[in-house]
């Protein structure tokens, strides 16, 4: 039976501060490594949009999506699937959230939502047509600490970043809990971190709404390298 891998946490250099990968390298890396789709989550927080204020909001908006757009490209001409997803940093709130199943029209109509918390976040994306996934990047990171549950999808319980102590076992321990969904992600920022994490399905995923029915029934297995 075939089974296909999927990363759901990595950066690219064109749109994070902290990557060193460039898109189109990154996408090339993931396809060596044996993925067949990745979800490119990068920061969206004030630490960027601070930089490029003095643009207007198309022109901030295509700076922040240029690696996602390069990396699609290149995924469409290698047989790979590319998702857009972001991490969220809201500006009073020392957490990370990884977002899936928003899209470019979400993210122009709303701007700078990091300037909103995560409840009121959350009333937005449950607002929408289409199904948005929040899941909290590695809630046990130094500084960090678990979101109320009701506020979230689930938690990234297994973050393969080998510079950060992000405390996995107890992550996992929380979503079981509180009966939260549980992924895997990379964290991908530089060659170290390649294929890390993700998950493993057994159906190909070829759009993200796929992606989404298959998080929301954990049809999958994390990958916890």
């Amino acid at each position: 039976m075939s089974e296909y891998k999927i990363e759901l946490h990595a950066h690219s250099a064109e749109s994070s501060r902290c990557g060193s990968i460039k898109a189109e390298a990154l996408v090339k890396k993931y396809k060596r490594a044996g993925y067949s789709a990745l979800v490119l989550t990068d920061h969206y927080y004030a630490r960027f949009f601070d930089k490029v204020k003095s643009l207007n909001w198309e022109e901030q908006f295509e700076k922040y999506l240029k690696g996602y757009k390069i990396a699609k490209r290149a995924a469409a001409e290698m047989d790979f699937n590319l998702f857009l997803g972001i991490e969220i940093r809201f500006n009073d709130d020392p957490n990370e959230y990884l977002v899936y199943g928003l899209g470019e029209k979400f993210l122009f109509e709303n701007q700078n939502l990091h300037h909103l918390n995560l409840e009121k976040f959350k009333e937005l994306t449950d607002s929408q047509s289409n199904k948005i996934l929040i899941y909290q990047a590695h809630p046990y990171r130094k500084g960090m600490s678990p979101a109320a549950d009701y506020l979230l999808d689930g938690l990234e319980v297994y973050n393969g970043n080998r510079r950060h102590n992000s405390q996995n076992e107890k992550a996992h321990n929380y979503a079981a809990e509180h009966q939260l969904k549980m992924i895997s992600g990379s964290d991908f920022h530089e060659d170290e971190d390649l294929a890390r994490g993700g998950i493993v399905t057994q159906q190909k995923i070829e759009g993200i709404r796929d992606l989404l029915q298959i998080l929301e029934l954990e049809n999958y297995r994390l990958i916890k390298s």
